[in-house]
């Protein structure tokens, strides 16, 4: 019955969602004000329905559902600007989630039987200081207008991450979550594969009408080639875990012919980032897969593979280096990343390792280089973007985090027998170290939703294997 309850308020919502779309789509202005006053009174109706026969939990969970979903559809269907604030599904159901949850905790007098389920609490405190520090960093920040932004785009990410853990408290709830995720990439390969052989893009893409030698590279709904490659390094390790887990031939042959076709896709970017990711992904993925007697070979073996390539190519690398302090290398793509970095972190050493300030780093890059950057001035690199914007503290804990993250996943996977269980903690463990490498390749990630969807995922994901282990542990 509560499954069904869920279902029934999904897609309510989602009718209600689809039909402001079209509205906001009619011309002339009296016929859209006409349909807006049917649409509210249908509205009036959808929240006596929920008032008598859904709980607040269960339309939590709706929304948040469809908000998973409107994710992968970025600005594509609505977008409504307003100064440099702008409003898309996305952040219009993410402020519905958000009112609905604040409802709910009316409801249940506060949300202390929630918080005591809640099992990464440290992970949460850590997500919360990381605002607080960056709205402090705004007393030494050069562009507080940049700074807010920024703030405003890190909010919205880790609110996700509140939401969810404190709405997805259970495995099957969290399995539905990994399956709408993808369901919607299925929709995204398509897209992508029409930019490539149709060299067609949307107007989302930084490449619509842009010359033809760049109209087939896949951008989907995405900024640019290196923001969809990244998200489809996630992907891939998805389904590659269903290919794995799943007993049904035709959901294994299904998931193998995707993560495939996500893996061309890939290559079609030239997103070299994301490659090397998914490759070291895999490596990590055949390494967990491994007979407990053969990990300590395994081990050994990759330890001797990392030391000959760094003999190997060295020599190279150091060159390289070299050649980037010295300014004597051509600019190419790889010289300019490597001023970017050194930029970053001369401006991170300058200010004592506090950082120049929530999103005051392309400020920095833009009108103070240290090093030519082409007037390039994002980072592109996430763990050198969160240093420079917040300094040595932050990005360590974040690291921190990330490490927490993996381990327990890795730790949990040796507990757990469960088909759903161990699907979702391969496809996550996997996907942690691809994202991580594949990270380097879009210019920002601090406005790529998916990432904290990502992570959203992960954090309920841990969240909820502690509690289950918690509970074991007691009987």
């Amino acid at each position: 019955m509560e499954n069904n309850r869920v279902v029934q308020a999904t897609g309510i919502l989602a009718v209600l969602l689809s039909g402001m779309i079209a509205i906001l789509s009619l011309e002339p202005d009296h016929v859209q004000w006409f349909f807006f006053f049917i649409w509210l009174w249908v509205v009036l109706i959808a929240c006596l329905f929920f008032k008598h026969f859904v709980s607040s939990s269960q339309l939590l969970r709706s929304t948040m559902y469809l908000l998973i979903g409107s994710t992968f559809l970025n600005q594509s269907l609505m977008s409504i600007h307003s100064g440099f604030f702008s409003i898309f599904i996305y952040r219009l159901l993410l402020i519905a989630a958000g009112l609905i949850f604040i409802l709910h905790a009316v409801h249940k007098k506060g949300l202390a039987d929630e918080w005591n389920q809640i099992h990464v609490k440290g992970v949460l405190l850590f997500l919360i200081c990381w605002i607080a520090y960056g709205s402090i960093s705004l007393l030494w920040s050069q562009s507080i207008i940049d700074g807010i932004k920024y703030l405003f785009l890190l909010s919205i990410g880790i609110a996700f991450v509140f939401l969810s853990v404190f709405a997805f408290t259970k495995i099957n709830r969290l399995y539905l979550f990994y399956v709408i995720w993808m369901m919607m990439t299925i929709v995204l390969l398509a897209i992508g594969l029409l930019n490539h052989f149709a060299k067609v893009q949307l107007p989302t893409s930084t490449l619509y009408g842009g010359p033809a030698y760049k109209l087939a590279y896949p951008t989907a709904v995405f900024t640019n080639q290196n923001d969809f490659a990244t998200f489809l390094t996630i992907s891939f390790f998805f389904y590659l875990s269903a290919a794995r887990n799943r007993r049904e031939n035709l959901l294994k042959l299904a998931s193998i012919a995707l993560a495939g076709l996500s893996v061309y896709i890939v290559f079609l970017t030239e997103s070299r980032a994301s490659l090397i990711g998914i490759v070291l992904g895999t490596a990590v993925y055949l390494f967990i897969l491994l007979p407990s007697r053969m990990k300590r070979a395994g081990t050994v073996a990759g330890i001797i593979l990392l030391a000959g390539s760094l003999i190997a190519f060295g020599g190279r690398i150091a060159g390289k280096i070299t050649a980037a302090y010295s300014g004597n290398q051509p600019m190419t793509s790889n010289v300019i990343r490597s001023h970017l970095l050194l930029n970053t972190i001369h401006y991170v050493a300058d200010t004592f390792g506090f950082g120049v300030g929530a999103g005051n780093l392309p400020y920095y890059l833009k009108n103070e280089p240290i090093y030519d950057t082409r007037q390039i001035d994002e980072v592109h690199n996430w763990l050198a973007e969160i240093l420079g914007n917040f300094g040595l503290l932050i990005v360590l804990g974040y690291i921190t985090m990330y490490l927490f993250l993996f381990i327990s996943l890795y730790r949990a996977w040796r507990l757990h027998t469960g088909r759903e269980q161990k699907t979702l903690i391969e496809a996550l463990v996997t996907a942690l170290v691809a994202f991580l490498v594949s990270s380097i390749s879009p210019s920002s990630v601090s406005n790529l939703y998916f990432h904290w969807v990502f992570l959203g995922l992960v954090i309920a994901t841990v969240s909820v294997l502690r509690s289950e282990r918690a509970v074991r542990d007691q009987l």
